[in-house]
């Protein structure tokens, strides 16, 4: 008689797609912001303990969460009439810190990568953001198979500060940020609200603290951090 072996799946939150050990939905404050976000994500991305986009999508008051590699344009991407002149991708170019305007960690520049004169003027034209969920070869991807972010602006980012992941991932570079770290930044200089940023950043700490607790529970197996940098697509004022 052959031995049939049993796969029992373990059951995970319908909305941020973790399993209940980590599920932090009912504990984060609701975030409202006046911006919305598009969070595009890789149908290959695979980080469901330490990811971020589907958080940043829970707590927003304006965020539309979507899985996938191409959509026709951004209104087919959102469900909704919008044009991507009056939105900006976060950017995946090479921009040093040091280009952007002196004190500035959140700069806008133009459909080429050059940063705008007034900036001022176009951070409160903006009507949304993209942002691009995935490795650093999942996010290219997903910016070449739509044609229609050429169209949009630039939002590049120089944070000042760390991640809160500290030691759980290894980045090549000090300024690199979670998905959900750049969203809080990007948003809270656009809207001049700085509440934006604490709030997403207090949900990420409350994860990260429910991902600590249960690594020490055994109730999750951790994810040991790789040598030289995971080559996970974070945040940075390299291109966004």
């Amino acid at each position: 008689m052959t031995e049939i072996e049993t796969v029992v799946e373990v059951p995970v939150c319908p909305h941020c797609a973790k399993p209940p050990a980590l599920c932090v939905c009912e504990a984060v404050e609701p975030v409202e912001n006046r911006v919305a976000v598009l969070i595009l994500q890789h149908p290959q991305e695979q980080d469901r303990l330490l990811g971020t986009a589907r958080l940043a999508a829970r707590q927003l008051s304006s965020a539309t969460f979507k899985i996938g590699l191409s959509w026709s344009s951004l209104a087919k991407a959102l469900g909704r009439p919008a044009e991507p002149a009056d939105w900006a991708v976060l950017h995946l170019g090479s921009v040093k810190p040091s280009d952007l305007p002196p004190g500035r960690e959140v700069a806008v520049l133009d459909r080429k990568g050059v940063v705008l004169a007034d900036q001022d003027s176009a951070l409160k034209g903006l009507k949304g953001i993209v942002v691009f969920d995935g490795t650093w070869a999942q996010a290219k991807t997903l910016w070449w198979r739509n044609a229609w972010v050429l169209k949009a602006k630039r939002l590049a980012l120089a944070p000042k500060r760390r991640s809160l992941y500290g030691e759980l991932r290894r980045e090549p570079r000090r300024e690199s940020l979670s998905t959900i770290e750049a969203i809080g930044l990007a948003l809270s200089a656009i809207e001049g609200k700085p509440e934006i940023d604490a709030g997403l950043r207090d949900g990420f700490a409350t994860m990260l603290m429910k991902y600590r607790e249960a690594v020490a529970a055994g109730d999750v197996t951790p994810q040991a951090p790789k040598a030289g940098g995971d080559r996970r697509r974070k945040w940075r004022g390299k291109r966004g």
